[in-house]
């Protein structure tokens, strides 16, 4: 008796698989040929098309940096459209018509395409606007006129004489203002490092037609900077830099005639008055924000050609597979492929895009695509804590490291001596530095899964006592007055009347890791004290409330606001913005209190009234 033939061995079985790998191999092949040809196609096309659309919003910026109004741009326009084959149309913010290539009644496209402001340019397409976003073609009264600019020009040949003289090579360039200045092989202006003999300041002394500029923006700008100075209203004043190509804007702080240090704040604030003052000084000189709208012409849709011989070949593919696969193999090759194809194309995307896939199957094929899924999480997460940590080393730790630096540096310079005092601060800097470390740390691991908490049976009231030990002395050098109270229970008693914990006299128990909640109520703890004032009151407190043990740490301290309380306890966040991190923490305290409550499996809440004070409310499960 012959016996059966294995089904995996059969013939047909055989062909049948065969014939599907064929049809796999073939599909793959020629959509893989589809997809690298097309996508270099639209790849090349989509950056011709993105450098054009530059380039007109460019010429078209330019044009209302030295325009009045756009009265005369129709020209500019059409000789755009015919070099690039693309529908240009320009139309104000109401949709009023300027300009366009095409007829008036042809509809515009469904959206902008950018808008058009010489004082709210895109740095990116304008080189010269990247710090105040204005076009530097757009010079308004700071433009020159003939005699002063031929006046200019004379001084900078001279200027450039001396250079020569004294071995530094330069080249005369002309702002947009008609300014001559004098550009180094680098590209640097004025030469980068003037020779002395050459330094008599002559080329760079504003002339009349920039000093009367110069009067009209400090005019503009006045009240803004005098509300900057504070009560030192002449602390700033608007000046012009002929050093930068795009003849910068800037504010002069006069420290040299008052003396005085101006602050960061104080600096941005008084750059913004000089750049808003700027932006309404040009507003008369340039014209009224615009519209663009790009449509597609013809040089714009991309155009793939099948040459015979290429068609013979998808021809001839075709045929195969058809004649060659079953539909019962179409089927299961199409189910079998499909969750495969969304796999590679996913893990084919750059990794920044973290790219998921369905899962449709319950098979091997959907196990993979679960466990893809999961990589992708735990990657997202990775990257995402990794680049939390970087900005949060970096924000940190700026500042106590320049001040141990700065330090050091007139040390080694014999400016200041090393005394007790000097390494007493450079001490309390390095104290700064590695309480930021740690608290970091603490972080890192708790985003990352990775906190280990050792865990036993603590007592609710011995937990609280520890911490009132611990923060005592901090408290009395402070004046604040540290109190603790423990509730009687106010959970469920067994019927013998007991409460059910491990004793019989109502104590709350948790099964917690005693170091880090001492960690967490202690954050709490000083927290309290640093922002409540002397004579003031802290007062810890817990009790059992159902199935949960409650801890409390209220205050008499200032409070937090009411659009502050979502952000308590974000990383380097806090309530008094003035506050240094040496006398008001490192702003991670309150993180690290939710984390370790998290860890723990409880929740931490606040509440809070300005000038009454704020109350910290920990819940934690129950382990009696």
């Amino acid at each position: 008796m012959t016996r059966p033939i294995p089904l995996r061995k059969r013939l047909l079985v055989r062909l049948l698989i065969t014939s599907v790998l064929i049809a796999i191999c073939s599909v793959a092949a020629t959509a893989w040929l589809a997809v690298e040809t097309t996508t270099r196609a639209i790849q090349e096309e989509q950056g011709q098309v993105l450098t054009e659309d530059m380039d007109i919003l460019r010429q078209l910026s330019g044009y209302a940096a030295t325009h009045r109004d756009w009265s005369g741009v129709g020209k500019t326009v059409r000789a755009l459209s015919d070099r690039t084959g693309r529908r240009i149309a320009l139309t104000a913010p109401d949709r009023t018509p300027i300009a366009d290539s095409e007829t008036r009644d042809t509809a515009l496209p469904p959206r902008a395409a950018a808008a058009v402001d010489p004082l709210h340019t895109d740095t990116f397409t304008e080189p010269g606007a990247q710090r105040t976003g204005i076009d530097p073609r757009a010079v308004g009264p700071f433009r020159l006129p003939r005699t002063e600019r031929e006046r200019v020009r004379l001084l900078a040949e001279k200027r450039r004489a001396c250079f020569s003289i004294n071995g530094v090579e330069t080249t005369i360039t002309q702002m947009a203002s008609g300014r001559s200045v004098l550009v180094d092989e680098d590209g640097t202006v004025d030469g980068g490092q003037v020779p002395t003999p050459c330094a008599d300041g002559v080329l760079n002394t504003p002339t009349a037609t920039e000093e009367k500029a110069l009067a009209e923006l400090n005019t503009y700008a006045g009240d803004c900077l005098k509300g900057v100075g504070g009560k030192f209203p002449s602390l700033f004043a608007a000046t012009v830099d002929f050093t930068d190509r795009s003849m910068l804007t800037r504010y002069l702080g006069r420290k040299a005639e008052t003396g005085i240090d101006t602050t960061r704040d104080q600096d941005k604030k008084a750059q913004e008055c000089v750049d808003r003052a700027r932006r309404q000084q040009l507003e008369p000189y340039v014209a009224p924000a615009a519209e663009l709208f790009l449509g597609r012409g013809d040089s714009a849709v991309p155009h793939f050609d099948m040459s015979a011989a290429n068609k013979a070949k998808v021809t001839g593919v075709a045929g195969l597979v058809l004649a060659l696969t079953v539909a019962v193999t179409v089927l299961v090759a199409t189910r079998l492929v499909r969750p495969l194809r969304a796999l590679t194309h996913a893990a084919q995307q750059p990794p920044e895009q973290h790219v998921r896939v369905p899962v449709t199957t319950q098979d091997e094929t959907g196990i993979l695509a679960v466990a893809f899924n999961d990589l992708a999480d735990r990657r997202e997460r990775m990257e995402a804590q990794r680049k939390a940590m970087v900005a949060d080393i970096a924000h940190e730790l700026r500042t106590p490291l320049t001040n141990i630096r700065g330090w050091l540096e007139v040390t080694r310079d014999g400016v200041v001596d090393p005394d007790p005092e000097l390494l007493a601060s450079l001490h309390d800097e390095a104290v700064v530095l590695q309480r930021v470390i740690d608290d970091l740390q603490d972080l890192a691991a708790a985003d990352a899964g990775t906190l280990r908490l050792h865990r036993e049976p603590v007592r609710a009231d011995e937990l609280l006592e520890q911490v009132v030990a611990a923060h005592r002395v901090a408290a009395e050098g402070a004046g604040v007055r540290l109190h603790m109270s423990v509730a009687a229970s106010q959970g469920s008693h067994g019927s013998d009347g007991s409460d059910g914990s491990d004793g019989s006299d109502g104590t709350a128990w948790l099964d917690a890791d005693p170091v880090r909640m001492r960690q967490a109520l202690g954050n709490l703890v000083s927290n309290a004290i640093r922002h409540t004032p002397a004579d003031g009151t802290i007062t810890l407190s817990c009790r059992r409330q159902g199935d949960e043990v409650v801890f409390e740490v209220a205050d008499t301290g200032s409070g937090i606001a009411p659009e502050d309380l979502p952000s308590v306890f974000e990383r380097f966040w806090r309530a008094e913005k003035s506050r240094s991190r040496r006398t008001g923490g490192s702003g991670l305290g309150l993180s690290i209190v939710r984390q370790l409550v998290t860890a723990h499996g409880g929740t931490v809440t606040v509440t809070s009234e300005l000038g009454t004070g704020s109350v910290f409310t920990l819940r934690l499960p129950d382990a009696g």
